[in-house]
């Protein structure tokens, strides 16, 4: 009688087969394989990882541009016409993507940590190559029409740079197990010494790179400058409808020390605020004047501007999602906004006590009052009674004779220019983008009793990183945020950061340097044990020699078999 008797009998491996199943598409044992991941599938988990980079630059670029996404929607407004928060689809697809593919790649770590060959089901190819084109797409469009907000990706390094590098140096360090245990397990030394070689000189230059970062926000407390003022540009936009009174008086309960707002010239010569060429956006002009709502909004006399409804598209469209936060009282007195003339925001700011800044469009060629518009703006701010000293004027046309009419005004430039041009033209402040200006550039101007306000700052990590860098005022369309902000985020001396950045690189290097070492004592113990215990998927078929799995049966389960004399 002759019995069959399994030397090893198998069991479940239900993690492995979700691993490989989930990734390849590889459910059953006999078609996992511990054979090296051929040429083709390596060039795939080379794409897979430029591709979770690139993905990951993406998401963290539109991460930081939220100051700036109110800006984004004017932007695509102007360019179709219709309003619409463009930011929501694009950071969900991009969370989306990013998600996949993250998860894609920690399948392949994992498939590399257990020794199993890599093999990217076709169907994660496509999802791959779909992730890439789309997010290069994306990346080459906002080059070409909104180039200068990659600014943002630099300017927001200096306040997240020494976190993101903890983040990265522990991230790198428990990579630090992947990398030992491929050295440890490799049978080519030129192989070994090739991974390590790359894992250490990138380990290398992480322990070295905050001598690259640069932050305004590393100093000592008593450098520290005052808190900057700031400025409501539209009032408080995100409170109230942009450019109204009822937003202007929003934003005084936040204690702005300032208004800002965009300034047009109405056909019979009144000047009023808006931002908008038309008024469709803010106004109910398609109801009302349905044939001219495309129309330049300049060419309304202030008798229709009136007329309008400047609220109600507020209650409509809730652009900041604060409606539902509202009572009725709120909700009523916001519907019953109308369009805000110059006078009356003048007249506002000089009963509170506040500086009036604003920036004047100038009419079409074909308006009556495309050659004194300049006049009709100085005479409407003379005639609303609020004083010289706490008028900012920003228009360059005619500033020679502004400045012998109102010798009073806070005189201020749109554009960066040479201190002493600035202080030949009478020029004491500068109104800049925020990423128009760096730290030197503030301190230099200060030095030339130059003050600057940067415009438009919205997020607090982006008010403290200026406070840091000395900025004496700023534009805001969000001070109901930036009131909350007492101090800076964070701040900490030059000694403090060293201390840290030396404590993290020795904590890392102990970390890497003792994975290195129970990983190759563990695999040296492992090979003088003689393999006494083991598992049949584990097993190597030559250590001297290696075959393909084309040469190798794929029925890897195999039974030996052993004859008893009965």
């Amino acid at each position: 009688m002759v019995k069959h008797q399994p030397l090893q009998v198998y069991e479940r491996q239900l993690c492995l087969s979700c691993l490989t199943g989930i990734y390849g598409c590889r459910w059953k044992r006999y078609q996992r394989s511990h054979d090296d991941t051929t040429k083709w599938e390596c060039l795939w988990t080379v794409i897979l990882f430029g591709t979770f980079s690139l993905l990951l630059v993406w998401f963290y670029f539109w991460w930081e541009a939220h100051n700036d996404y109110n800006e984004f929607n004017w932007f695509l407004y102007n360019r179709s016409g219709e309003w619409s928060d463009g930011t929501v689809p694009i950071l969900a697809t991009t969370a989306a993507g990013l998600t996949y593919i993250a998860f894609l790649v920690i399948l392949a770590l994992c498939h590399i940590a257990v020794g199993q060959q890599l093999n990217l089901h076709w169907l994660h190819k496509i999802g791959v190559t779909a992730a890439l084109l789309t997010t290069v797409i994306g990346v080459i469009s906002v080059s070409q029409t909104w180039g200068e907000e990659w600014d943002v990706v630099s300017i927001s390094l200096q306040a997240t740079g020494p976190f993101l590098h903890i983040g990265a140096l522990a991230a790198l360090t428990a990579l630090a197990w992947l990398v030992a245990g491929q050295v440890a397990r490799a049978e080519k030394t030129r192989f070994q010494i090739i991974v390590l070689l790359i894992y250490l000189a990138v380990l290398l230059s992480l322990y070295l790179t905050p001598l690259s970062i640069s932050s305004p926000c590393i100093m000592e407390r008593d450098s520290l400058k005052a808190r900057p003022v700031v400025i409501g540009h539209q009032g408080a936009p995100m409170l109230a409808p942009e450019n109204t009174l009822l937003s202007f008086r929003r934003a005084l309960q936040m204690n702005v020390s300032g208004l800002q707002a965009e300034v047009a010239i109405s056909l019979d010569g009144v000047p009023f605020l808006m931002r908008d060429r038309t008024l469709r956006r803010t106004t109910d002009v398609s109801r009302v004047f349905p044939e001219r709502q495309y129309e330049d909004a300049s060419f309304f006399n202030w008798t229709d501007l009136r007329s309008l409804n400047a609220g109600l598209w507020f209650l409509k469209d809730d652009p900041y999602w604060v409606v539902q936060y509202m009572s009725e009282r709120e909700r009523w007195m916001v519907g019953n906004q109308t369009v805000c003339s110059l006078e009356q925001m003048l007249q506002l700011a000089a009963r509170t006590n506040l500086s009036a800044l604003f920036t004047l469009r100038r009419p079409p060629p074909d308006h009556p009052h495309h050659l004194d518009w300049v006049n009709l703006t100085l005479a409407t701010v003379l005639h609303s009674g609020i004083a010289q000293n706490l008028v900012r004027w920003s228009e360059d046309w005619d500033r020679e004779q502004v400045r012998l009419e109102a010798p009073g005004f806070q005189q201020i430039s749109t554009k960066k220019q040479p201190l002493e041009t600035l202080h030949k033209k009478g020029i004491s402040k500068l109104l800049l983008r925020y990423n128009q200006a760096t730290a030197r550039d503030v301190r230099t101007y200060a030095a030339g009793n130059v003050s600057m306000t940067l415009y438009t700052v919205n997020e607090p990590w982006l008010y403290s990183l200026l406070w840091c860098s000395g900025v004496q005022s700023v534009s805001s369309e969000a001070p109901q945020l930036l009131k909350k902000v007492l101090s800076p985020l964070w701040l900490m001396s030059p000694d403090e950061y060293c201390l840290i950045w030396v404590a993290t690189d020795l904590i890392s290097f102990a970390l890497v340097l003792g994975i290195f070492i129970f990983q190759n004592y563990h695999m040296i113990r492992w090979r003088m044990s003689g393999m006494r215990s083991y598992n049949p998927e584990q097993i190597m078929l030559s250590a001297a020699v290696r075959r393909s799995s084309r040469d190798v049966n794929i029925m890897k389960e195999k039974l030996i078999f052993s004859g008893q004399s009965q």
